[in-house]
């Protein structure tokens, strides 16, 4: 049960799910249905092994709770695994376990998400399970106050302990100035030590709901098995009103930030540069696959400019990569990160990095990197076809955050066809210096 914590250190895993989609269109010939409830099921045939992957996505996270509540759906997620009416406290992870499979959960800022991997004779029981939990959660202090302690021990160990972390939230901070996006997913600590069971119940009837969820499966299974199991056990959970996604607009940016931060057990310095970009759903969204394009020519790879420039040639970074995520219910961040080599000050890399994107905002990119940036990324996609979590991912965070199954299997296509034209509009629209926060971790000299 693992939060991400910081949309700046989780843009690399989520980039990854957005370059693996299918290779051409309908690769994952998806079917889909909706229950009377308004429960959206997907499913995803994959016959290579009789196992299957369920996830249950919710559209709800860190960027929908209320002012003063900062780690609330993350809470929740651990509440989730602390019983219902029929199965104890605990109890929800073992049962999976002793039927041969596995199970977890992650909280962002746009989704919640539960997963179960498991035979595919198993599937009828997780379903049953986590039907069972969106409707029966049983909470009391009892069980509700010592896993506040463990959420703030989570943070302790993996925030306040780990310099990186502290950089990426203090840049989420400063990045965003009015987007919810800008507080961290699990939550300030002095938030969480206010939570309680009646704001987690409160919480959970507000969300947890069938016509706010999506039910995506994927492995050995067909629709026409699925379905049944679907009205079976989601079908008579009654619909709820919720809440609408109504969030603040982000004002303009008409300053570049910096945040510097310094640690004494600092041994790597890291260097970051994130410009507030146009997402799917938000913003100029024409932008948005030539911005996926944009980030596998600039840093994809190590044939991509930056690696190439600061890595091979210039012998200044360890490494260097640029990333960008579209799927976004609001704006996004493109990122750049490098890592220095021993002794080269971060004002080399930032030196170097500029120069670079000068360089391509002045001269364009050329036909032969856009190519092959395309064909890189539609290249990926193929193994996509082998995974049935990425699948499910996939369409999860998609349809979680606005998009459509259409949006999903016509991505080869639109990337193919991005050109470079649309590619320099892009980078010009979206690296400049308003629009950028630049982040720096050092060590702490000694006093």
């Amino acid at each position: 049960m693992t939060a991400i914590r910081a949309r700046v250190l989780g843009l690399a895993a989520a980039l990854i799910l957005l370059a693996v989609a299918p290779s051409r269109a309908a690769v994952f010939h998806p079917k889909t249905f909706m229950l009377d409830n308004g429960l959206q099921v997907v499913v995803i045939e994959n016959h290579r092994a009789p196992v299957v992957t369920q996830m249950l996505w919710y559209k709800v996270g860190a960027a929908d709770e209320a002012p003063g509540e900062t780690g609330l759906a993350h809470f929740l997620e651990h509440l989730m695994f602390k019983g219902t009416k029929d199965i104890k406290p605990q109890e929800f992870s073992k049962i999976i376990a002793m039927n041969g499979g596995q199970d977890n959960a992650f909280t962002t800022h746009d989704y919640t998400a539960y997963f179960e991997n498991v035979a595919r004779d198993r599937l009828e029981l997780v379903m049953k399970m986590e039907a069972d939990r969106m409707q029966n959660l049983r909470l009391t202090d009892a069980v509700v106050l010592p896993e506040r302690e463990v959420v703030r021990e989570e943070r302790r160990s993996r925030v306040d302990n780990d310099p990186g972390a502290l950089l990426g939230e203090a840049m989420n901070a400063t990045t965003y100035l009015n987007l919810p996006y800008r507080r961290p997913v699990i939550g300030w600590d002095n938030e969480i030590r206010k939570l309680t069971t009646e704001k987690a119940i409160a919480f959970y009837k507000e969300h947890y709901a069938p016509n706010a969820a999506i039910l995506v499966v994927a492995g050995d299974v067909t629709e026409k098995e699925l379905r049944p199991l679907a009205e079976k056990y989601f079908g008579p959970i009654p619909r709820r009103d919720v809440p609408p996604r109504v969030r603040p607009k982000e004002p303009p940016h008409h300053a570049e930030k910096r945040v510097v931060l310094k640690d004494a057990s600092v041994k790597q310095p890291q260097w970051l540069r994130t410009y507030l970009a146009p997402s799917y759903h938000e913003g100029d969204s024409k932008y948005a696959d030539a911005l996926q394009v944009l980030a596998q020519i600039l840093g994809g790879d190590t044939s991509s400019r930056l690696y190439r420039a600061l890595a091979v040639e210039g012998k200044l970074a360890a490494g260097i990569d640029a990333s960008y995520q579209p799927a976004s219910v609001d704006l996004t961040e493109f990122t750049i990160s490098a890592s220095p080599q021993p002794g080269v000050p971060l004002e080399k890399i930032e030196a170097a990095v500029d120069a670079q994107i000068s360089k391509l905002l002045e001269q364009g990119v050329s036909a032969d990197e856009l190519a092959r940036a395309k064909r890189q990324l539609v290249a990926q996609a193929t193994y996509a076809r082998d995974s049935m979590a990425v699948a499910a991912r996939l369409f999860g965070v998609a349809l979680a955050t606005g998009g459509t199954i259409e949006e999903v299997e016509t991505w080869p296509e639109r990337i193919s066809a991005v050109t470079a034209k649309q590619v320099d509009e892009a980078a010009a629209a979206v690296l400049v210096p308003r629009n950028s926060t630049t982040g720096e971790l050092l060590p702490q000299p000694a006093s």
